[in-house]
Formats: structure tokens, sequence, C-alpha cells
């Protein structure tokens, strides 16, 4: 049986795994991203050594691909990607090329969203939003059970709207975006703010489990940044369900019952709808990487089946001559 992968690539680490049939990762492999003010090719190096690393000697079906970045509508060129070094940058064609397998290119968050559709947390659900959070903010809409692209391919780019006008820089050129106040680098930003400089990532989860009374405020402060810009959301769209992901999301509710109060404040009508459940990805951090190798397959079966279809029609007019 063919292999099929996805390959999430986010600000700060690369993540390949090998997916069965039922959305079960079989086997991972990680590598840290070179960064965004380094050229192209070190970024696809990286994807590279994971995704061989994966393959081994099996034979690859398909290659999903879920960037944390602008993906255009036809699945072939990151345009931007605030935290990588792709700009306008035909990945698609290129990767498949130097990995002499078919390859699918979708938003990281898109991918993320399908993967939770599929076999997570959306469940029955009609419409969802998903926001994952990781070095920044990603974000992706379902409705009527389909993973919304938008007409640029670009839809659901939350990360980016503005909370704070006039506010923090962020990597996209823009200032006071909703992720430099809720996401990992806002988190390690409190911390630091504090005067607390040996505390980041992980180890600030770490923390507030243990009761750490700086690592429970800064949890408190993101959290309530997400329940604010959730409630936009929930404002704008009318969702059945929000789904939380990307790396953050580990911290289940130190994260998320902050968020679930501050959605009920700051939502409008909140006593007059029923406002929707927050919850945690099902899939977690490897949710992206999930739905790309399942993107990835659908794919490879539908091209399969078209050929077969194309031959099939090749033959009966051969015969009919």
């Amino acid at each position: 049986m063919p292999l099929f992968i996805g390959v999430d690539i986010g600000g700060t680490k690369v993540l390949a795994t090998a997916v069965s049939s039922t959305g079960r990762v079989l086997r991972t492999a990680t590598r840290t991203t070179p960064g965004r003010r380094v050229e192209a090719r070190l970024v696809e190096d990286a994807l590279t050594e994971a995704v061989q690393e994966i393959a081994g000697v099996r034979r690859v079906g398909a290659i999903g691909i879920a960037a944390a970045g602008f993906v255009d509508a036809q699945g072939e060129r990151v345009r931007f990607a605030p935290h990588l070094p792709w700009r306008d940058e035909g990945v698609r064609a290129r990767l498949a090329e130097r990995w002499s397998a078919p390859v699918v290119l979708d938003n990281d968050a898109n991918c993320a969203a399908r993967a939770e559709l599929t076999y997570g947390a959306v469940g029955d659900a009609e419409s969802a939003v998903m926001v994952t959070l990781g070095t920044g903010i990603g974000g992706a809409l379902i409705l009527d059970g389909e993973v919304l692209r938008g007409y640029n391919g670009m839809a659901g780019e939350f990360g980016h709207t503005q909370v704070v006008p006039g506010g923090r820089s962020c990597e996209c050129g823009g200032a006071g975006c909703w992720e430099q106040y809720c996401s990992g680098n806002a988190l390690t930003r409190f911390v630091r703010a504090q005067g607390v400089q040996d505390l980041a990532g992980p180890a600030i989860t770490a923390a507030a489990e243990a009761g750490d009374p700086v690592a429970l405020a800064a949890f408190d402060e993101v959290g309530s940044w997400l329940g604010v810009g959730v409630a936009n959301l929930v404002a704008s769209f009318d969702p059945q369900i929000v789904v939380i992901g990307g790396g953050l999301s580990a911290a289940g509710d130190l994260l998320l019952e902050p968020a679930r109060r501050a959605l009920r404040e700051s939502l409008v009508g909140a006593d007059h709808r029923t406002v929707p459940p927050v919850v945690r990805a099902a899939l977690g951090p490897e949710a992206g990487a999930i739905g790309a190798a399942d993107l990835a397959r659908q794919r490879f079966r539908s091209a399969g089946t078209r050929a077969r279809a194309r031959l099939r029609a090749a033959r009966e007019t051969a015969r009919r001559q």
C-alpha cells in the first residue's frame, strides 16, 4: 500500500506524519523551521529531511503540505507567509519535482479544520470556526460541512484582523493584529514582561499546571484575548461550535476557561442566543498534518478515478472503431 504523508510547516517547527485512511498517525518526524529571514531553499530542505525520514523505503502515494501562509485558490502558490520566507512562491510544483511524488498544498488551518471535520471535534456540526494557536494565529471556516477557502483561497486569516488600532507591530507588516495578543509568542511576551526570563513554550504550561502565578496570569491574559476575538467571529458567522487547535491548545482549560468567560462577556446578545461551545481540537497539534495527508489521499484517489475513467472511455472508443 502506498504511504500518504502530511507535512505541517509553521513558524518554529516542521511536523511530518504518515497517516492511515482512518486518520491515525502511524509515525512522525520533526525539524526546526529555519525562520523567515532565510532563503526559501533552507525551509524546503527541512521539509525534505522530514519527509525522507518518514518515507524510508516505502512507496509514497502523495504528500500534503499544510503551510502557515496565504495559499492561492488553485493550491499552487504561497502568496505570503508572515513567519516563513515564502513570497509568491510556486511551492507545490517545486516540491513535487524535488520529491518525485504528487504534492497538494493548502493553508495549515484549513488542513487542521479538514481533519477535525473528518475525524475530530467538529463531529456532525454543519458550521464551525476553527482557531489554531501556535507562533501566531491561523483560522478556518466550515460551512455546510465544507472548509470555505474564499475567492482568493485566503479565507480564515483571523490572526491578522486588527484588534488594537496602532497596537503592537506584527510580522505581517501591520499593527495591532489579534495574534500579537493571543498566541504562543504573546504568552511568552507576557511572562517576560513580568521579569521571568527562563520560561517559554511548553514550560509555561507546565508552570501554570504547577500553580505558578505568573504563568497562570499569562494564560488568563491570552485566554481572555482569545475569547474577545472568538466573540467577533461568532458575531460574524454564528457557528455551531468553535474548535481551538495548534500547539497552545495543549494547555486545555488553562486557556479555554478564560476564553469562554471573555466570549460570553464580549458577545453581543449573549443572553438571547445559543453561545457555541469552545472546545479543544480532538487531534491536537497534529491536526494540520493529518488534514494535509487526508487531502493528499483524496486528491490521489480522485486523480486515479479520473485516469481510469479516461482509459475506459478510450478503450470503448477504440472498440467502436
